[in-house]
């Protein structure tokens, strides 16, 4: 951690406040008067800027970081505590584990991204002072910056800075895969297990996604593999698929790849266990449904076209009310605005359907059938109310974060041990991680109406908001009216 500052006056943070309210600025030049020397003079020193900023957002960083040290976390062993995680921020020494969070909302980004950059920053003041210095000074742009963090952050900040020495002179010079090379090359002579360490932390840092694809009504699914393993697993899919196509199949060799990829995961021959079954969350407007709007819809948070969602509602005999064996549908049922307003079981549907109203059983009257689940008198929500929240958030709804819900907890946005109820208003999904930062980090701040919008504050006064993903957001108010102007003439009737 830095050393302990000074001791500022009060006259110097009442100008550091004025200095930070002013809005950002930045220095332009009247761009069509200038030749070509003087645009390419001020676009390198427009790359000196980018650097100086990079270098001066990893001391704001670290000072944010510095005020928030990890003497408040649970302790190892003691309710609360962190588990092994299956995908671990990198760690600052001394740091709270809440910290990336907190550095996520300020930067409006991802929790990974804000670690990536948070982490980035601590090589550069632990590990390469000098290659921070270089873009403080604009005399180093901030992608040989990183280009040498990425090769050095797993060595120890000695032999780090002994690299950095022989190569910072001509870094600058060098383009980011020589200055990439020359660093490997002397990381493995000062240090051979470095590459290890390398490989193990990328091993860890692995995962398979799954996320829109550019070409309509298509998804991308991809994994990071070693590359040995991916290029057996292509190898394998490959000559399957071109099996497929020497017995006849005229499809592309691309579609044929796609179609033995998933025969592979999901293994429609194998039968020596219980089965795996997809449960789809289906969310679409009833004229979608019916073919009289072109309105998408989503499965499981994917958008997809109205035409592939009727199709696949065919497949599941979803319009005919059927259910896949072993599978599962749910129903939600929201206002002219998306607000969720009720959540139902085909089953369910139909014994409503049946009942009616109990009040009224032999008219159609406007009394409601349907609604959100009744609150509990309990800490545990019902199933009715966790299908409820689970529909309506569908991911975690921490800002920026979007885990998927089948990993999130139904929490009390007012503790219940501070008499929150156990209500749908009071109920959202929060990922663990997210779960834990609100039940144990100081000075959040998280408020919830009763339709569902989530406001989350940081100790350092950020505050964002999240919608549930089908709600739609206000409408924007009409323009008012131009005033009528004196100097035109009356119409002529």
């Amino acid at each position: 951690m830095s050393a302990v500052a000074a001791p500022v006056s009060r006259v110097e943070r009442a100008l550091a406040g004025w200095l930070v309210e002013r809005p950002p600025t930045v220095q332009r030049l009247p761009v069509a008067v200038l030749s070509d020397e003087q645009v390419a003079a001020e676009l390198a020193r427009v790359q000196a800027r980018k650097a100086m900023d990079a270098a001066y957002e990893a001391e704001l960083v670290l000072r944010l970081a510095d005020a928030r040290p990890d003497d408040d976390d649970p302790a190892p062993g003691t309710p609360g505590a962190r588990s092994r995680s299956w995908k671990p921020d990198p760690e600052l020494p001394g740091v709270s584990e809440f910290f990336t969070a907190e550095l996520a909302l300020v930067l409006n980004c991802g929790r990974v991204a804000a670690g990536k950059r948070a982490h980035r920053a601590w090589i550069y003041r632990e590990s390469l002072p000098g290659t921070w210095a270089a873009m403080a000074a604009g005399a180093l742009d901030e992608y040989r910056a990183m280009t040498l963090v990425e090769v050095l952050q797993h060595t120890d900040p000695a032999t780090a800075r002994r690299i950095e020495a022989r190569l910072l002179p001509q870094a600058a010079e060098w383009t980011a895969g020589v200055l990439q090379k020359r660093a490997l090359e002397l990381l493995l002579e000062l240090d051979p297990d470095a590459a290890q360490r390398r490989r193990k932390a990328a091993g860890r840092r692995a995962d398979v996604r799954c996320y829109p694809s550019p070409q309509d009504g298509m998804t991308t699914m991809a994994a990071d593999l070693p590359p040995e393993v991916a290029a057996a697993c292509f190898e394998v899919i490959d000559q399957l698929a071109r099996m497929l196509e020497a017995d006849g199949d005229q499809r592309p060799i691309g579609e044929l790849r796609t179609e033995v990829y998933a025969a592979l995961l999901q293994r429609p021959w194998e039968h020596p266990g219980p089965p795996v079954v997809a449960h789809l969350q289906i969310v679409a407007t009833l004229a979608s449904l019916a073919g009289r709007s072109t309105e998408p819809g989503e499965v499981n948070g994917l958008p997809i076209t109205a035409a592939h969602l009727r199709e696949l509602l065919r497949e599941l005999d979803a319009l005919g009310l059927g259910v896949p064996e072993g599978g599962s549908v749910t129903l939600a049922l929201t206002d002219d605005d998306g607000t969720l307003r009720a959540t139902t079981t085909l089953d369910q549907l139909r014994k409503a359907a049946r009942r009616g109203c109990p009040e009224h059983p032999d008219t159609d009257c406007d009394c409601a059938v349907l609604d959100r689940p009744d609150p509990v008198d309990r800490y545990v929500p019902s199933a009715a109310q966790q299908r409820f929240v689970h529909t309506r958030d569908r991911t975690c709804r921490f800002p920026t974060c979007g885990q998927r819900v089948g990993w999130a907890d139904a929490d009390h946005v007012v503790p219940h041990a501070c008499d929150g109820p156990t209500d749908c208003g009071n109920l959202c999904c929060l990922c663990r991680s997210h779960h834990r930062l609100k039940t144990h980090a100081r000075g959040w701040r998280f408020a919830m109406g009763a339709d569902g919008v989530l406001t989350v504050t940081t100790p350092s006064g950020i505050t964002r908001t999240t919608r549930p993903p089908g709600m739609r957001p206000p409408p924007a108010p009409d323009p008012p009216p131009e005033p009528a102007r004196a100097d035109l003439d009356p119409p002529p009737f």
